[in-house]
């Protein structure tokens, strides 16, 4: 528990990137770490990019990952992963969902949307490439995709001995549990 470890999660607005976040730092929080979770929502409301940092280990002084520190990168979006790998570290690792959704800035014309995006992001870093919709899809609901992101962080940072069925039991709505608990197993099967 000596080494603080360094997670961000990069995703658009109502892709629940806060949520996943919050199940994970409650699921840490439980098992005994020093646990920091900072978000920052921009146009979140928008369409805009949502990013969420969390640190954990044994005494963590800051909630703030320095440039170029993160140890892993969750994209919930292809372009959110291309717009973020600049803040891993060299031998950091990426999960990248491969889900195109059109932002603010693609919908006003400010920017084109990087085709390639999920191609230049495997260039530069380790990477897993989920399509998460998909086996959230498969499940029966295509908004649990972030927690089957969730899923894929929890197996890639070998945290799967934490209580993850009170950690999502304590974030979600009574009617969302289960499925949750699906989408977590089902993104740790998917790496």
């Amino acid at each position: 528990m000596s080494e603080v470890k360094n997670i961000l999660l990069c995703g658009v607005g109502g892709q629940g990137t806060i949520l996943a976040s919050k199940i994970l730092s409650h699921a840490l929080v439980e098992a005994g770490y020093d646990v920091k979770m900072s978000e920052i929502h921009g146009m979140s409301q928008r369409g805009g990019s949502v990013t969420t940092q969390v640190r954990y280990g044994e005494k963590v002084y800051s909630p703030i990952i320095g440039r170029g520190s993160a140890d892993i990168l969750v994209a919930f979006e292809a372009m959110e992963a291309l717009r973020y790998i600049g803040e891993i570290n060299p031998k950091g690792k990426v999960v990248v969902n491969d889900f195109k959704m059109q932002t603010a800035t693609t919908i006003t014309g400010q920017q084109e949307y990087p085709e390639d995006s999920v191609e230049r992001v495997k260039a530069l870093a380790e990477t897993k490439v989920l399509n998460a919709a998909k086996v959230a899809e498969d499940l029966g609901s295509p908004r649990a995709m972030n927690i089957v992101l969730l899923g894929a962080l929890v197996k890639l940072m070998n945290l799967q001995d934490l209580n993850w069925e009170e950690a999502i039991s304590a974030c979600v709505k009574p009617a969302f549990v289960e499925l949750n608990k699906k989408a977590l197993e089902a993104g740790m099967l998917a790496v």
